[in-house]
């Protein structure tokens, strides 16, 4: 797996200085879920009631949100099909767009952050000529998102794609996912940006946030202080190497009871944290707030 994330400091720096106004947080949504669609609550409809049920059971204590490579149209669809409730967060198109309950009112200050530099008629033309590269479907295709089919025989490495597009002054993410699908958008832009994001304007911790991946396009939401999970349907080589990474846990379930496994695996729901860390005194608890 190869995720090339070339995050300059000018985007970094740009991105903390012009932050957005803070939302109030309500006390008791302290803590959020976080879960990729496809391939871990889909694929499943048993352990997707399960999930969907307990989620009800604690919506005054937690927030819930997704983040998937699909475009909004696309993610609204294949929920209403499955049954699953409108999420507090909604993060589409590989990381581009949030959206927030109850009327999905788009982030435009997020659409603003990661237009910076964005130039995608020049990747475009960049990578047109190349073999084993071929545009996904329109469908698949968003203003901050160009996707490709990636033929691993034909096609470059993605390093030297990454190389290619810094000859022609593209600072961008690309991302490649399943070892077939290549995605590249802005530099300020990606899953796991986009959760920071959230986190920080809603004053959610990062440590309170459990996020549920599986390919390279979760990488980044899956680094850091985040606790995350790997549901077993997806252990897959793209994430081989967390697999030592502190705060990581492969679930041996798939889908969502995989999902339903982490959340007891990191008391979620209790003291919500990474079992081989010790337990918070009152008084770091108070220091903390």
């Amino acid at each position: 797996m190869e995720v090339i994330s070339p995050l300059i400091e000018l985007g970094r720096e740009a991105l903390i200085e012009r932050r957005p106004p803070q939302l109030k947080q309500q006390p008791y949504r302290d803590r959020a879920i976080f879960t990729d669609l496809d391939q871990n609550l889909i694929g499943d409809e048993q352990s997707l009631r399960q999930f969907i049920a307990v989620m009800r059971q604690h919506r005054k204590l937690v927030k819930f949100g997704i983040a998937t490579g699909r475009r909004l149209d696309s993610a609204l669809k294949v929920m209403k099909q499955s049954g699953i409730p409108e999420p507090d967060f909604l993060i589409t198109s590989g990381g581009t767009e949030i959206y927030y309950a109850p009327k999905l009112t788009a982030d435009d200050f997020w659409r603003k952050q990661i237009d910076y530099h964005w130039t995608p008629h020049i990747v475009r033309r960049a990578l047109a000529e190349l073999p084993g590269l071929k545009l996904q479907e329109k469908s698949e295709q968003s203003r901050f998102k160009i996707s490709y089919y990636y033929d691993q025989n034909k096609a470059p490495d993605i390093r030297e794609i990454n190389s290619l597009l810094h000859k022609e002054e593209q600072s961008v993410n690309s991302c490649l996912a399943f070892g077939q699908f290549l995605d590249i958008t802005p530099i300020r832009a990606s899953k796991g940006l986009a959760l920071r994001y959230i986190s920080d304007r809603w004053g959610i911790p990062l440590e309170h946030i459990l996020v549920a991946g599986g390919s390279g396009a979760d990488e980044d939401m899956m680094r850091g202080n985040t606790l995350a999970a790997v549901v077993a349907n997806r252990h897959n080589e793209e994430l081989s190497q967390l697999m030592d990474k502190e705060r990581i846990y492969f679930a041996r379930q798939p889908f969502a009871a995989g999902l339903l496994e982490a959340i007891d695996y990191y008391d979620f729901f209790g003291e919500c944290r990474w079992p081989e860390e010790p337990p918070q005194s009152a008084s770091q608890q108070s220091e903390g707030e």
